[in-house]
């Protein structure tokens, strides 16, 4: 199976350095425009299916990429950002101001410990690794876009990767770029990682 995965388009709450998580914050003018050039630059790839989290800004990259394809955009929550519970809306001196002591410690471990009311990096992975294992048995000979959050696929890469979640942040995952994996069997090959070129315009 050839997987490609993208982020979603800008959004206003990018600009301000806030941590939207799992609220649906719709993309911005910019992100509209990435999200048109990331579906120009995927027009010529014979895509065999679409799937996007279900939050606006993922689903709305996802639909500009479907329009060039008439496919069908299979929506899963397990595709969501992590689940920053309530440290969403807040940027990281919010958060460290809001409760000193956890933010502390979740920056030391977020692999196993939550945000507030929200998830830890762990349940993050489980979720997007049960997702990608329903595509690959689904798809195992197609070519499948996955449209999610820097977050989920930062710790999709490293679960696929072998990697320990706690270093899943040395993955670059920008708006509306465009990564690849080769999957096999029992393993994967990273082809493409955070391709920015047919943003150059914006």
């Amino acid at each position: 199976m050839k997987l490609f995965l993208t982020r979603h388009g800008q959004t206003d709450w990018n600009i301000a350095g806030k941590y939207q998580g799992q609220s649906d914050v719709p993309l911005n003018q910019t992100g509209i425009l990435q999200a048109e050039a990331l579906a120009k630059r995927l027009s010529a790839e014979k895509i065999d299916a679409i799937y996007s989290s279900d939050l606006s800004r993922a689903k709305d990259t996802a639909q500009a990429i479907a329009n060039f394809h008439q496919l069908h955009i299979n929506t899963d929550l397990c595709w969501r950002e992590l689940n920053f519970g309530d440290w969403e809306g807040m940027n990281y001196k919010e958060m460290s101001a809001h409760s000193p002591e956890l933010f502390e410690n979740w920056m030391k471990d977020s692999t196993n410990i939550s945000t507030p009311n929200g998830e830890s990096l762990k349940q993050l992975a489980h979720r997007v690794k049960t997702a990608f294992d329903e595509i690959k048995n689904k798809h195992k000979d197609q070519t499948v876009l996955v449209v999610s959050h820097s977050g989920a696929l930062q710790a999709l890469l490293a679960t696929l990767l072998g990697i320990e979640l706690n270093f899943y942040w040395q993955f670059k995952i920008s708006q509306a770029s465009l990564s690849e994996l080769k999957v096999y069997e029992d393993s994967v090959v990273l082809n493409l990682l955070n391709d920015v070129n047919h943003l150059q315009e914006i």
